[in-house]
């Protein structure tokens, strides 16, 4: 077979990713930019398709000609989906990914409990979709050319990087020659080695941890359920655990613990790798390596991701372990975060506090992302002899008594973080359902008589999402959303007229007012990346002003009364 390099019984595959042609140097020394993005991996690339779906420029700059080299990350949950559906890559996804929502734990051989991710219907996207990081790198390069707003300048190296006050000068090069941008914003996507981090000799604390692990991608026609499962101490990996996921194209995700003493360059001998396979499916087995890596993980963090000028988004502001699928999700929020927030500063609507609360807020979503991963490493890899009996009897008793389950870590998977608190939020007027700093829920909904989907109708402005009844008072909720820019989305109960006016869209299920815990009239205001920075039981305009001025980073007047 072509491309392939043949061992006993199993095949190394040379897979050839997508190039793009190295950009060649103009001779101009000196270019001037609005928004730099260093980096077209995932995180890059997302916040430059965030930004042009809001009519904003953007240079990418990268030192590579080609998407990213094996699957990488593969686990893309609901809220990263929602995500990217924004974006248009929805249909893509679900088409092309493995779609799934149910996680299996087991010890040795046998199954200790089984939990589902998503058990209610009425949504969307599933709980979570696996997917190889290529292809959806390359999707997001050909939306973002087709937007005609984003610049690629391939094999472009960022070699040195120099704040001023109102804007980054940043040293391009080439192998051509060099130059230097001058620009108002660069956002350094460039990964847990970020040279841009680098250059700035920031500060890049936390844990390191010792165990390797080896992945290998691993194509063969396994009839095998698309779930998620994870086994502490089988019998074909004594002692260690493994993870296993399904791809696309009949390919499979293998994680095996190794331990701290392992030798890297041995584990990935290919004759070594088959090995493992061999005695975790049988000898029987017909397979092809497609990527193979060995590697150990850190849990550390910028203390700060915003630095004047220059910003930092995924894996360069902060870096996790592999378990839970943490650090592209993570990655892909930080982008949703930055992207509206650096839009509503070149229109000048943002207030002086804006840019900050994307270092606070996505800090707080690092914080909670560390934790649940080195929870899950700490009970993966326990350090100590007392942790490792804990482990064990936990394990044990965890097969017969439901209550011991929830001790039982095998990678706590991505969720949305809560911004709860954050200081651009207005705390809730209300009781019950999702709050201020909580992201939008989907529902499924009725437009015009036809299916659609509620987040697909919030979109990504700020968007007053109104629960009306017979006595809501939509006029002055379109007063209000006239004035302030604002877009107006009123919901109906099932049986009400939808189209007219007043109700947008009509809850035929009942979902949406029960997700939203709408039991009569609820109002919500909606940020761009669809995160609630308000919600009250009533709609008083002048708590929406005053609620849309803070979530924009301005002041708020000592008169209103901040909820407590």
């Amino acid at each position: 077979m072509n491309g392939f390099v043949t061992f006993p019984r199993e095949q190394v595959m040379v897979v050839k990713r997508r190039t793009f042609e190295r950009t060649g140097f103009d001779g101009n020394s000196l270019i001037e930019k609005g928004i730099v993005i260093a980096g077209a991996g995932l995180v890059g690339l997302v916040l430059a398709l965030d930004l042009a779906r809001r009519g904003v420029r953007t240079l990418v700059v990268d030192q590579d000609d080609k998407v990213s080299d094996g699957s990488r990350a593969i686990v893309f949950a609901k809220r990263s989906l929602e995500i990217l559906g924004r974006l248009g890559l929805g249909e893509q996804l679900l088409e092309k990914g493995v779609s799934w929502h149910l996680g299996k734990v087991l010890h040795g051989d046998r199954q200790l409990f089984e939990f589902n991710y998503l058990p209610e219907p009425g949504h969307q996207y599933p709980a979570f979709i696996n997917l190889q990081q290529y292809y959806l790198e390359e999707w997001l390069i050909d939306a973002c050319l087709a937007s005609g707003l984003v610049e690629f300048r391939w094999g472009h190296r960022v070699a040195g990087v120099q704040r001023e006050p109102r804007r980054a000068i940043v040293d391009i090069a080439t192998d051509q020659g060099g130059y230097q941008i001058h620009c108002d914003w660069l956002v350094a996507c460039d990964g847990v080695r970020s040279f841009v981090r680098q250059a700035l000799q920031l500060p890049f604390e936390g844990r390191t941890f010792n165990d390797r692990f080896l992945i290998a991608d691993v194509r063969m026609p396994a009839a095998l359920p698309a779930e998620r499962r994870f086994w502490f101490s089988p019998s074909f990996h004594e002692g260690q655990s493994v993870l296993i996921h399904k791809q696309p194209d009949d390919v499979w995700r293998v994680d095996f613990q190794l331990g701290p003493d392992a030798d890297p360059v041995l584990e990935r001998e290919p004759e070594r790798v088959a090995a493992r396979l061999r005695r975790m499916f049988g000898d029987d087995i017909d397979f092809e390596l497609e990527w193979v890596s060995v590697y150990t993980f850190r849990c550390r963090r910028l203390a700060r991701f915003v630095h004047g000028p220059v910003v930092f988004a995924g894996d360069s502001a902060h870096e996790v372990s592999p378990f839970g699928g943490r650090g592209g999700n993570g990655g892909i929020q930080d982008a949703d975060n930055l992207g509206w927030k650096l839009a509503e500063i070149i229109t000048g609507r943002a207030g002086p506090a804006l840019l900050d609360s994307y270092g606070e807020e996505r800090g707080l979503a690092a914080d909670e992302n560390i934790l649940n991963s080195s929870r899950s490493a700490d009970f993966i890899t326990p350090r100590s002899e007392r942790a490792r009996l804990l482990k064990e009897a936990v394990l044990l008793l965890s097969a017969e008594q439901e209550a011991i389950r929830p001790m039982v870590n095998s990678g706590r998977l991505s969720r949305p973080a809560s911004l709860a608190g954050c200081s651009l939020l207005q705390p809730a007027g209300h009781r019950e359902g999702p709050g201020p700093g909580d992201a939008a829920l989907d529902a499924p909904v009725s437009l015009a008589g036809q299916p659609a989907w509620l987040l697909e109708r919030i979109g990504n402005r700020f968007t007053l999402l109104y629960f009306v009844d017979g006595e809501s008072d939509v006029d002055a909720a379109w007063h209000f959303c006239h004035l302030h820019g604002a877009a107006l989305l009123t919901v109906g109960r099932s049986g009400s007229e939808g189209g007219d006016g007043r109700i947008h869209v009509v809850d035929d299920a009942g979902l949406a007012h029960e997700r939203y815990r709408a039991a009569q009239r609820r109002v919500y205001l909606i940020r761009p990346d669809q995160h609630i920075c308000y919600a009250a039981d009533l709609l008083d305009p002048v708590e929406l002003a005053a609620a849309l001025r803070l979530a924009l980073g301005h002041s708020v007047s000592s008169t209103f009364e901040r909820r407590a």
